[in-house]
């Protein structure tokens, strides 16, 4: 038994690792479970199915020929919403959820701003989020502005899959080529067209020839590349699928390196091919010779929401006030959590399991209020957590004989090693497992029911002030309700209180939620004073006091006012443990609420690995930014880690002001389950909600050259980026389930962690002398102090990147680093280095911490040393700068340097003559290699 209870846990790590919130797997060559979602906000029209049922069916081709024959979809799940009329096509769901679709049909952020994009916040090679396409754009009413849509689908498809960028880079289309000429950021560099800037003025438009920018020495902001309509080049895909001649993904041969795109930025100059054809995907296929047939299709329609909860009454709950802990959290769940319309069933099991209350849907507090009685009132007997599952069957047997989609929501504190002999008939029921494991003894076969079944994996300690299991079942919301039914939290704290018996704070209630607002208190051994007063000062005092699960609610009436509501709990034991919990709804349908998500990079890791930490905190679709989040990690023994995360594109954070707040995570103190939580808060004129457009979203097709001509489409609607919405105040909690932990050694912790990858060098002039800024890494990726920093040059970005250490190193002697995300500043003056041919210096840094630890090399930036050539403008008099004649000599003097960071362009005048040349490693030993 103890051998076979080791495979099952070894299953398990494995199955963990593998997961994702999506579902997607490749069977042979098709792609299967594929999750498409119609949001409930979008009004019902069949058009809709049918147009995405065209546009996979079309994108299946088009990959299969992308990738060589290779892969294609198989089927696809297309999610309906609930408030759509029943069609006898429709069917239920399973497993399948919005919490896990792959394509999000909804609305566009913004009214007008209809562009296709897929939520991508994290690094190279790792899987998206999600892919938002709008329902204009699915209607094909956006086919001029971005393409058809079954070519568009296989682009993002490449973002959501594969974790490549795109080969265009809006905030910088131009870039100065090797050529000495201005180029469009493209790939291939062989795609043609024409740059111009096309304007619209009083019922009017014209083209002109596009100026260059005196500072930059690129082209102006309003300049685009319009492509020839009719190409012969074949890349790429993630350049302009919509060109009829793209059929592939730039590869090895034909990448453009030169281009300052995404895919370079993030991918390390490598092409998508080279990226794509190392995933997992391509391991195990084959070219196939005959084509596939066409993707299958289910329609599934979804209902309302079916949930069972099964409680462990087992005798182990009697320890550590385990029982009333439960309770607690699930009358919570009963009271306020569960949706109105949503069925629910109760089972309590021990050695054996009892039904303790069929299916009741829930009107209003009265069918809450009965179940709550069904709650348990003792512990004792064995452990059988099948029993109970069986018997959680069975109850929705009663109701419908078809369970698909049914939830249960299983909490136990045991092991039983009878668990495995009831996996397989879970996974084949169609029901849905939440896991709450409770204390460090809860059976870990069980995570396999949740992970195969798509449910959700909670951890709670036995430190109740933590208030792990109320969180938990916080966070159990409907996974297909409209974001306006569900119940957010606001606040979750708790303290041991001793000599001090008050616990003073304040909660802040916005305007984008005050509806059903909640305030839960809990204690362990007396009932305490509570006071709270609302924003107006006027004191609320009508809480419900239950004495025998020890918690005290209170549910505000009507619209709970907007503002800072304080409370003030005064403990009548000393020793004792208090917590408060305040959840609200969305004040109006209308207005989306801000939320917060949370969630760690795996869900199982073997140490010295490091983990992410991710919080996104939204409004609807938009990024909030500028908030204070802070990460709690709790180990299973009750250890707990704070972090603080950033939104600031260094270290784990991928992308600055995206609004996912990111960190490292590394302070592992013991083996098992962890559980994370954040708390997120947005201060007075301090967070805002960004307007600047998605990362990664389409490429917006300006218009074609047609002939020779430009047959130009409307130049898109765009809001001022520049622009940011300030927030009031507002405060949030989340949970981000459990993740599981193996391998780590006895403390102390040896030092195994170097500095994290610097990700956003960048250059500037000033006087004479070229200025680097960068983000400061830390000792231990991001927390610390690097002990001392190594930048590098050379005459080619690939030998820079693939022979760092062979490169011409700059003087950095007076370099003190600063702590880990303040920023870094150094200049140095250019000196004497000399090569034939070249055309830009590139520059970059490695990080070496005290342990000689050193990082992997930063992004790199670029020094061009020429002013580039605009295109000539035969069709206009507008004078072209005349480049300096001294730019055409290698080896010569130079008056001008041109500096460009990943494409960005910036002319540094040099006030004496330099001669330039590059040192390389097979030159004589007496020359210095430290000339900067």
């Amino acid at each position: 038994m103890v051998l076979f209870r080791g495979f099952i846990f070894v299953l398990i790590l494995y199955l963990l690792h593998k997961s994702n919130t999506s579902f997607i797997k490749l069977n042979g060559n098709g792609y299967e479970d594929i999750i498409i979602a119609i949001d409930p906000s979008v009004p019902e029209d069949e058009k809709i199915i049918e147009q995405i049922k065209d546009m996979v069916t079309t994108a299946s081709t088009y990959l299969f020929e992308a990738t060589g024959r290779g892969l294609f979809f198989k089927n696809v799940s297309i999610l309906i919403p609930e408030n759509w009329k029943e069609n006898p096509d429709y069917k239920r769901p399973k497993h399948e959820t919005y919490k896990h679709a792959d394509v999000i049909v909804a609305p566009p952020t913004f009214p007008g701003r209809d562009e296709p994009y897929t939520r991508q916040f994290t690094e190279c090679e790792e899987k998206g989020e999600y892919i938002h396409f709008t329902p204009d754009f699915v209607l094909g009413k956006k086919q001029n502005e971005y393409g058809p849509s079954g070519r568009l689908f296989v682009h993002e498809w490449a973002h959501l899959r594969w974790g490549v960028f795109d080969e265009y880079n809006e905030d910088q289309p131009f870039y100065s080529s090797s050529s000495k000429k201005i180029e469009a950021t493209r790939c291939s560099s062989g795609i043609s067209g024409k740059n111009r800037v096309y304007k619209c003025q009083g019922g009017s438009c014209y083209t002109r020839t596009c100026r260059t920018d005196s500072t930059t020495k690129l082209y102006e902001k309003d300049c685009q590349f319009f492509p020839d309509k009719v190409q012969t080049e074949k890349a790429s895909i993630m350049f302009m699928q919509s060109i009829d001649s793209v059929s592939e993904f730039c590869n090895e041969e034909n990448h453009n390196r030169e281009a300052p795109s995404l895919q370079n930025i993030k991918c390390n100059f490598r092409s998508s091919w080279e990226v794509i054809s190392k995933s997992e995907d391509f391991k195990n296929i084959t070219p196939l010779v005959a084509p596939p047939s066409p993707p299958g299709f289910s329609l599934l329609r979804i209902s309302q929401r079916i949930v069972c909860l099964v409680l462990d009454k087992s005798g182990s709950m009697a320890s550590s006030n385990r029982l009333n802990r439960m309770n607690q959290a699930a009358e919570y769940f009963l009271l306020q959590i569960i949706e109105n319309g949503s069925w629910v069933g109760m089972v309590h099991f021990d050695s054996s399991a009892t039904v303790q209350s069929e299916l009741i849907q829930i009107i209003n507090s009265t069918e809450r209020n009965k179940l709550v009685k069904s709650l348990p009132t003792n512990a004792n007997g064995g452990t059988s957590i099948c029993s109970g599952i069986r018997s959680a069957f069975e109850v929705f047997k009663k109701r419908d004989p078809q369970i698909d989609g049914s939830e249960i929501v299983l909490l136990t504190d045991g092991e039983d090693n009878t668990v495995s002999s009831c996996i397989e008939e879970v996974r084949q029921s169609g029901a849905i497992v939440h896991f709450i494991a409770l204390g460090s003894s809860a059976d870990q076969a069980v995570i396999e029911m949740s992970n195969i079944t798509g449910g959700r994996y909670y951890s709670a300690t036995d430190e109740a002030e933590n208030n792990g299991l109320i969180d938990a079942f916080g966070d159990l919301t409907s996974g297909n309700a409209d974001l306006s039914q569900k119940s957010i939290q606001l606040e979750s704290k708790g303290l041991i209180l001793s000599s001090n018996p008050w616990m003073n704070d304040t909660v802040i209630i916005d305007s984008t939620v005050g509806k059903d607002t909640f305030f839960l208190v809990t204690w362990d051994k007396q009932p305490p004073s509570i006071s709270l007063w609302d924003p107006s000062g006027a004191p609320i005092t009508n809480f419900t006091v239950d004495t025998a699960s020890k918690m005290a609610y209170l549910s505000i009436p009507e619209t709970a006012k907007v503002g800072i509501w304080t409370y003030s709990l005064q403990a009548k034991a000393n020793p004792e443990t208090l917590t408060i919990t305040v959840t609200s709804r969305a004040a109006n349908s209308s207005v989306p609420p801000i939320t917060v998500n949370a969630k760690m990079n795996k869900e199982i890791n073997s140490f010295p690995s490091p983990m992410i930490v991710y919080a996104e905190v939204l409004q609807g679709y938009v990024p909030v930014l500028g908030a204070n989040v802070t990460a709690y990690i709790e180990s299973q023994s009750g250890n707990t880690i704070v972090l603080e995360l950033l939104d600031n594109g260094a270290g784990a954070d991928s992308f600055k002001n995206d609004g996912v707040y990111s960190k490292y995570f590394t302070a592992y103190t013991e083996n098992g389950r962890y559980s994370l939580k954040i708390r997120a808060h947005g201060g007075t004129n301090s967070a805002t909600r960004s307007l600047r457009h998605p990362l990664n979203r389409a490429a917006y097709i300006p218009g074609w050259v047609v002939d020779g001509e430009i047959e130009a489409n409307p130049p898109r609607s765009e809001i001022d980026e520049d622009t940011q919405t300030t927030l009031e105040n507002f405060s949030r909690t989340a949970s981000g389930g459990a993740f599981v932990v193996s391998q780590v050694p006895n403390l102390p912790l040896p030092d195994l962690y170097p500095p994290s990858q610097i990700t956003d060098l960048d250059a500037t002039p000033h006087g004479d002398e070229i200025t680097l800024t960068w983000t400061a890494p830390g000792d231990d990726l991001d927390v610390g102090k690097v002990q001392y920093y190594i930048v590098r040059i050379s005459g080619s970005i690939l030998d820079l990147r693939d022979n760092f250490d062979d490169a011409l190193q700059v003087n950095t002697s007076d370099l003190l680093p600063n702590e880990a995300n303040f920023k870094e500043t150094f200049a140095f003056k250019p000196g004497n280095i000399s090569e034939e041919n070249v055309t830009h210096i590139f520059i970059a840094i490695k990080s070496v911490d005290k342990s000689n630890l050193t990082s992997k090399i930063s992004n790199i930036a670029q020094v061009a040393l020429f002013i580039p050539e605009a295109d000539p403008s035969p069709d206009e008099n507008y004078p072209n700068p005349t480049p300096d004649k001294n730019h055409h000599n290698s080896g010569v003097n130079i008056s001008v340097l041109v500096l460009s960071v990943a494409g960005s362009v910036i002319v540094v005048t040099i006030i004496a003559s330099i001669t330039i040349c590059i040192l390389k490693k097979r030159q004589p030993s007496n020359i210095p290699r430290t000339g900067f």
